[in-house]
């Protein structure tokens, strides 16, 4: 007999609910939106973005609670990295970079660097009260900075001054040689173009924590003796002085009163010769846009020393090792500084758009028999390879004891 199949019998469906009708009022509670808008009650638990600002609604660490009060949610739960970039826009580091990109190169107006400084560099942290004394080679040129004392004018005593370090101590060394050079004197009216240039350039408020810091880095440089040495065609040279001979570098007693800078600096007459003969010239836009990191300006200062000088047709190869003993303090391990070095080359390129610079990745081992046994052959590690490239700045003549260099 054919089998019978009986289904059992299906439950009714339930009715799908209707929807909900009644509404309720989101606000943002960001302050500069506060934009109020109303949804469905239904759809309320779903709306995640203010339609206004684009900001999320609900803030870290808030529960979920009913959103008739438009709490806020963390953005990192719905939205992609890439997404808040697009959103949020360039950061301010990366909207310097991109002006400063922008402008026609060799426009802007030089600051100068002595050629040492070029090859070796400040520290670009304290390094403590601890260390008084910094030492930097690269090649030919070597750089020694001793940290030195100052007259308290309360103990009327000597009292140890630590050694200039960072960003600030780098753009104010620049913008003294700048005004010495364009004077063509030793002695620097500082009074009111170093405040312009912290505001210009630095991209800081020229009042206040600013102005002490800066006035500080000023400070250490002053009392800190320099030794420079460098060899040219089989002759040793150095130059042992001081950056400034004279400079007051206490500050008021009182913290609300205004930091009054010097009327005038005297550089030592040693360092100002033999910045006539050494200097070179860098563009004022590049340096504010590379303003926030201390090896961006060091590279930058580096190429823009060296690139011109590389032979048409020769380029020159750099290794990663050599790189970092050149940029390397404070970074034990090669990997780690690879990466951060990557970084601040790439925000230097971004400025310098004429520097021809090509990355030399490690190749593979090879291997071969030699006398019967396998020998395997590491190669050599990678770095960078420098091209013949026009410098930053044009070549800018300063007339020095009647000669031009």
């Amino acid at each position: 007999m054919p089998r019978i199949h009986l289904k059992p019998p299906q439950a009714k469906r339930s009715a799908k609910p209707l929807p909900s009708f009644e509404t309720v009022t989101l606000r943002c509670p960001w302050p500069e939106c506060r934009h109020q808008f109303t949804v469905s009650e239904a759809e309320a638990p779903k709306v995640r973005l203010c339609p206004n600002c684009i900001q999320p609604l609900k803030k870290k660490g808030q529960g979920r609670g009913p959103r008739t009060g438009g709490d806020l949610a963390a953005v990192g739960s719905f939205l992609s990295p890439e997404l808040l970039r697009k959103i949020k826009g360039p950061t301010p580091i990366q909207a310097r970079l991109i002006e400063a990109a922008a402008e026609e190169q060799g426009q802007g107006f030089p600051v100068y660097l002595h050629s040492v400084f070029c090859q070796t560099s400040l520290p670009y942290r304290d390094p403590g009260d601890a260390c008084r004394e910094w030492e930097r080679a690269n090649g030919n040129a070597r750089l020694k900075i001793i940290a030195g004392d100052a007259m308290s004018p309360e103990t009327a005593e000597f009292v140890q001054l630590g050694l200039p370090f960072g960003t600030k101590a780098r753009t104010v060394l620049m913008h003294i040689n700048q005004l010495a050079l364009l004077s063509q004197s030793p002695a620097v009216e500082m009074q009111d173009s170093l405040t312009r240039f912290v505001k210009n350039v630095l991209q800081l408020d020229p009042k206040g924590r600013n102005m002490r810091m800066v006035k500080e880095q000023l400070a250490r440089l002053s009392a800190s003796s320099m030794r420079v040495g460098m060899v040219q065609d089989g002759h040793a040279v150095t130059v042992n002085s001081q950056i400034v001979t004279a400079f007051d570098v206490w500050f008021p007693k009182d913290e609300r009163q205004r930091v009054l800078w010097p009327s005038v600096i005297q550089l030592s007459h040693e360092y100002f010769e033999s910045l006539q003969a050494h200097a070179v010239p860098l563009d004022e836009t590049h340096i504010a846009a590379l303003s926030h990191s201390a090896m961006a300006l060091d590279i930058y200062a580096w190429l823009a020393q060296r690139l011109h000088r590389i032979p048409v047709g020769k380029p020159a190869r750099v290794s990663w090792p050599a790189l970092h003993g050149q940029f390397g303090q404070g970074w034990d391990r090669l990997d780690n500084f690879r990466r951060v070095f990557r970084v601040a080359l790439r925000e230097v390129l971004t400025v310098y758009k004429e520097a021809r610079i090509e990355e030399d990745e490690r190749g593979k081992p090879t291997r071969f028999k030699a006398g019967g046994q396998m020998v395997i052959r590491e190669p050599a590690l990678g770095g960078l390879t420098l091209h013949n490239s026009p410098p930053p700045v044009p070549r800018r003549f300063l007339p020095v004891s009647g000669k031009t260099y």
